[in-house]
């Protein structure tokens, strides 16, 4: 998947576990500020994310996710991890 891709395929899903409007969210989207997700549905998404891709973001790269584009950066990481 490319950014863009993953992108599409993070909004739809932080907007069906959280109930978000998938239009108001954008690469730049604040998780905690704009999305008002608290530590605990951050935890839910993080174990989401590696029910869905078969691998775990390490604590240090999650600790340092803001936005919607950190996630997708994490996840392109993975991938690119994996690739090598």
């Amino acid at each position: 998947m490319n950014r863009d891709e993953l992108f599409t395929w993070v909004a739809d899903l932080l907007a069906e576990m959280f109930e978000l409007d998938r239009a108001s969210l954008s690469p730049a989207s604040n998780l905690y500020a704009d999305l008002d997700i608290d530590s605990i549905d951050a935890v839910d998404l993080a174990v989401k994310l590696k029910q869905m891709t078969g691998k775990r973001l390490q604590p240090e790269v999650f600790k340092t996710i803001r936005t919607i584009e950190d996630v997708v950066v994490a996840l392109a990481g993975l991938a690119e991890e994996q690739a090598a």
